[in-house]
């Protein structure tokens, strides 16, 4: 088993930052920071910070080994509807493709991707990057079931386009410290971390970081959509098709009650009764009425 990350918990104020998860972690955070003890906090020795540059922690996540090097995680990209995202191949962009889509990316590896036609505005472009520094451990035959989500939302899509830096890293939650809580099919649950904050620390003690999204804080220029660097290297990657959305059950069709003509009792006793059952036995034989009560009184003979 690859170790958890550990990272300094301190860190230069960021304009942004934010942890996706997958249930709501609020109350669970607050719980965990107000029953451990600023000294213990201050034992735990983190390796890597969030603020490290991209492509940083994944390389050193391929140095521990293990079944990291060459596997290609399948990973979802979410956006709004109507937003197209571009990867980045042989060092250029390719077609535009609407979102969602379901790639298999290496470990280690950084991938640059353009986002367009962002909802609310026009003509502006988005270039973040995803590093995928673990990978999930699934059963066999079933990799492409079980994706990392990468979801581009609306308002970090705002940020972003306003010049704000935004990273956001996405964990596979414990399941000792996991609430109770429905997942929502719309989109993933998330946390922000204050100011000063480190989200790969929040993340690493809510469960393992598999991936870390960067996006905003600079535009590039001309010269750097020609540069190798810019793209880092267009590392390889898989296309998988995109998962189809089950239709949802159709409404049981309301029972209709006919009405069916009244029978004497007799009847449905008589149709209920086998033949072979009746046979050899013994007529019924029809009961007489009771007979005048004793205490009425008999005519006289006198």
């Amino acid at each position: 088993m690859v170790k958890k990350l550990r990272c300094q918990a301190t860190m230069d104020p960021v304009a942004w930052a934010r942890v996706a998860v997958r249930t709501v972690i609020v109350a669970l955070l607050g719980c965990c920071l107000a029953g451990v003890s600023p000294a213990a906090q201050d034992e735990v020795h983190y390796l890597h910070q969030g603020v490290m540059p991209p492509g940083a922690i994944g390389s050193v996540q391929l140095q521990r080994g293990g079944p990291l090097p060459g596997y290609f995680q399948p990973v979802e990209i979410k956006a709004p509807a109507g937003v197209a995202i571009s990867l980045a191949v042989g060092n250029t962009f390719d077609e535009p493709t609407p979102a969602p889509l379901r790639l298999g990316m290496l470990i280690g590896q950084v991938y640059r991707i353009r986002v367009t036609q962002i909802p609310l505005a026009e003509g502006v472009e988005v270039f973040p990057t995803i590093e995928v520094i673990d990978r999930l451990y699934t059963p066999r035959e079933q990799q492409n079931r079980f994706a990392i989500p990468i979801e581009l939302t609306q308002e970090d899509l705002e940020l972003a386009s306003q010049g704000k830096f935004v990273t956001r890293v996405i964990y596979l939650e414990d399941p000792l410290r996991a609430l109770p809580v429905a997942q929502s099919p719309e989109g993933n649950n998330w946390l922000d971390v204050e100011a000063g904050g480190d989200p790969l620390a929040a993340a690493d003690a809510l469960g393992r970081p598999v991936a870390i999204l960067r996006m905003g804080a600079r535009l590039p220029n001309p010269n750097d959509l020609g540069d190798a660097a810019f793209y880092f290297g267009s590392p390889p990657l898989q296309r998988y098709p995109a998962r189809v959305a089950r239709p949802a059950a159709k409404p049981a069709a309301p029972r209709v009650s006919e009405s069916v003509p009244a029978r004497s009792t007799t009847d449905r006793r008589a149709d209920r009764r086998d033949p072979a059952e009746t046979a050899g036995r013994r007529p019924e034989v029809k009961r007489l009425p009771a007979p005048p009560s004793a205490a009425m009184p008999f005519p006289s003979n006198e």
